[in-house]
Formats: structure tokens, sequence, C-alpha cells
């Protein structure tokens, strides 16, 4: 028995046989799971960039700081979107894939060596460490909140004569 979130269908292949397809029926996310993704994404980067903001460090430590968490959040979202991309059966290069795993780990990376070179309070660090890993986290569930949501409102009967475009 298959899943209730799965249609399944036959198609014609183009010599003619029958062959049972089986597609996800996407699924709209629920509001407080897009709620929560959001709260914790605004949570996570702005108290990251507000205890950098207040901390001590020179201002070359604090654009380090955050150049890194610009690049953990879009190399989070390439990931997700990419490894999705894969489950879904759509092509995606092996070079880009390792990209997209040496992006994250780099940045996680990083920002390692950076707290353990920096000259913060053992609290101070921690605080860093979690707030990066908690908006990476969130960046990922908010992006893909967006696509679910987008796919369910594609499958709803009228969006495609809404939202085509009109040529003149």
């Amino acid at each position: 028995m298959a899943k209730p979130d799965m249609l399944k269908f036959l198609d014609r292949s183009a010599r003619g046989y029958c062959v049972l397809v089986m597609q996800q029926v996407p699924i709209r996310p629920s509001a407080a799971f897009i709620g929560a993704s959001w709260l914790a994404l605004v949570i996570g980067m702005s108290t990251f960039l507000i205890g950098i903001w207040n901390s001590g460090m020179q201002l070359s430590e604090k654009g380090f700081y955050a150049t890194l968490m610009l690049y953990g959040l879009f190399s989070a979202v390439s990931l997700q979107k990419t490894v999705r991309d894969q489950i879904e059966g759509l092509f995606v290069t092996g070079i880009y894939y390792g990209l997209c795993w040496f992006s994250v780990g780099i940045s996680i990376l990083l920002l390692l060596i950076g707290l353990w070179n920096a000259t913060i309070s053992l609290s101070e660090k921690g605080f860093f460490g979690l707030a990066f890993l908690m908006s990476l986290f969130a960046a990922v569930a908010v992006q893909k909140n967006i696509r679910d949501a987008r796919l369910a409102d594609m499958q709803q009967p009228g969006y495609a004569e809404k939202h085509k475009k009109i040529k003149d």
C-alpha cells in the first residue's frame, strides 16, 4: 500500500509499455511550521549580528563573522535545494553537489577556527556558535516551506491561468 501523499497513475512510454509512475502530491506546510521557521531564522540571525555588534572585537573581525553568516546561509540553502532536486529526480552535477557540501563544511570550519582564536569568553563563543547553527537550520526550513507552499499552490485549479504571462 502506498503512502497517502503519493499519487499513482499509469503512463504509456514511447514504446507503448504501461509503466506505473508514483508522484508525490505536494502538501502545504502548516502556518505554525512556517511561522516557527521564520521566527527561528530572525532570532538566530539577529542574535548573532547583535552579539557581533556589541562585542569588543575589531571591525575586521566583525566583518569576518558577518560575511561568514551570509556565506553559511547561502551555502545551507543551496545544499538543501540540491539534495531535494536529486531526490525529485532532477539532474544535479556532481561538482555542484560536492561544492555545496564543501561550502557548508568550510563555513562551519571557518566559524570554529575564528571562535577558537577569538579573544572572547567561552560563553560568548558558545553563543555565537549556537546562533550560527540555528540560523543555518532555520534558513533551510524557510526555503523548504517556501518551495512546498509554491508547489502546493501550483496544484490548485486555475493557477496556470491566473499566473501566466500575457504576450502581446
